[in-house]
């Protein structure tokens, strides 16, 4: 039997890394029958961000079997999320419920380090060898071809062979390194500072309570995530000059969460626990998604702003697609081709629409209601979502070009994040409720057709 004092020296898949897009790909992979050795640098629990995920993640932890054991842990439950400018009293609040009937409504707030650790026991659980604090050194190769690799574990070389390798690895990327294929976004290069607060008390919210609060200012925005019931993370995302030598990020941190007046009143009480911690230059892409005996998933081959929660989503939903085609190809090797260009659309689709929901945000001042009505969105009042394309895309509606949002970003060509690719469409959670809102429609179009409800 595998285990930490006897890994495996040859199995089906090797996993690099432990965050969302590995345990969901290594997780999948198990169940489905595979041998899976997966590689963590680091030992978990670990502190990562990234910590508001988008409801579709429910249909992900579902297809693992998961859901009630990420359910069981007490997390804060998720129904929408809050987006504000500085002046009191200016919000608007897109409620999940607005995507429509038949969608996920609900999501969670979670601390990473605990989410992270969760879902690695998972996916060891499910059959998959999960090794902590092993750092992998070299990727094996036989020619072209990524046969495996060379890692330290328990103060030991170890070297482990595959039919795949699938780096979730993200921003220490093994494959994107050692190809040299990362490429960073010049128009995006901004700076986080964050810090969790201990002693939250909801009934200083101003808004609803679990909400993500998104706050947006002349040189940035601000992030509160609720993380537990009583602690909550922030976050003030800004242009890196704005930190570039300055001796007390501190007092830049706490000046920009002051200019969001609904976000300081939600953290009356609090405390601040652990240090400041600041990272840089972070937004990246690379055009080259797989290769000849490798995949990439998550946050090894692209990563964006967090403003939108996508981030853990978008992972797990690479990390899943990765492993229903890793799964194929072993079955079916004469379909490899195929599978690894439909993953790799699959990947960018996802990803370019994310990132043009970003980069709309920002061009717009940093403002959700200035990028709406820029749009030719009718948006009134406090109710950002009361449009069901607003709300849909917000909850993770990457794969759908009937929505009209969608077209709009993707109209917009100096949003442009990879090399031209034919985009991928078909949404992976709700495709039969697309299509059957499309048949609904075009029947209620039909002359002499009576108007029809779906429920």
């Amino acid at each position: 039997m595998n285990s930490a004092e006897n890994p495996p020296a040859q199995v089906d898949v090797i996993v690099i890394g432990a965050g969302p897009a590995g345990t969901t790909a290594a997780a999948k992979l198990a169940q489905s029958g595979r041998s899976v050795l997966v590689l963590e640098r680091r030992s978990l629990p670990r502190f990562h961000i990234g910590e508001s995920l988008l409801p579709p993640i429910t249909a992900i932890l579902e297809e693992l079997g998961a859901y009630d054991r990420v359910l069981e842990q007490g997390y804060v439950l998720k129904h929408g999320a809050e987006f504000s400018g500085g002046r009191k009293g200016r919000f608007g609040r897109i409620p999940f419920a607005g995507q429509g009937p038949g969608r996920h409504h609900v999501t969670f707030q979670v601390e990473r380090a605990h989410f992270d650790k969760t879902m690695a026991d998972v996916a060891q659980e499910s059959g998959a060898t999960v090794l902590q604090e092993a750092t992998v050194h070299e990727l094996l190769r036989d020619g072209d071809r990524v046969v495996g690799v060379r890692y330290e574990h328990g103060g030991r070389t170890h070297t482990a062979h595959a039919s795949y390798v699938i780096d979730a690895g993200g921003r220490a990327s093994k494959v994107a390194h050692t190809f040299g294929l990362r490429r960073s976004i010049d128009s995006l290069r901004m700076v986080a500072a964050y810090q969790h607060f201990k002693g939250l008390d909801e009934k200083y919210n101003p808004g609803v309570e679990g909400d993500l609060q998104i706050g947006g200012h002349a040189e940035g925005w601000v992030w509160a995530i609720p993380i537990w019931p009583d602690t909550v993370s922030v976050g003030a995302v800004m242009p890196r000059e704005l930190l570039h030598g300055v001796a007390d990020r501190e007092a830049v941190f706490r000046d920009h969460v002051s200019r969001i007046s609904r976000i300081t009143e939600r953290l009356t009480g609090t405390e601040p626990v652990g240090e400041l911690k600041v990272e840089t230059d972070y937004c990246y892409y690379s055009d080259t998604i797989t290769g000849d005996g490798w995949f990439m998933a998550g946050d090894s081959a692209c990563f964006f702003d967090p403003i939108f929660s996508g981030g853990v989503f978008l992972a797990m939903a690479t990390g899943l697609r990765a492993a229903q085609s890793v799964d194929t190809i072993l079955g079916e090797p004469e379909r490899t081709a195929n599978v690894q260009l439909a993953y790799s659309d699959f990947y960018k689709t996802g990803y370019d629409v994310y990132g043009r929901l970003i980069h709309a945000y920002y061009e717009a001042g940093y403002s959700l209601r200035g990028f709406l009505q820029s749009a030719g969105l009718d948006i009134s009042g406090d109710q950002l979502g009361t449009n069901k394309w607003v709300a849909r895309l917000v909850s993770g509606d990457f794969w759908n070009p009937r929505n009209i949002l969608l077209r709009h970003l993707r109209g917009q060509p100096r949003w442009n994040t990879f090399a031209p690719f034919e985009p991928h469409w078909g949404c992976p959670f709700y495709e039969d409720l697309n299509v059957a809102e499309d048949e609904a429609e075009q029947a209620a179009t039909e002359p002499g057709a009576r108007s029809v409800t779906v429920a």
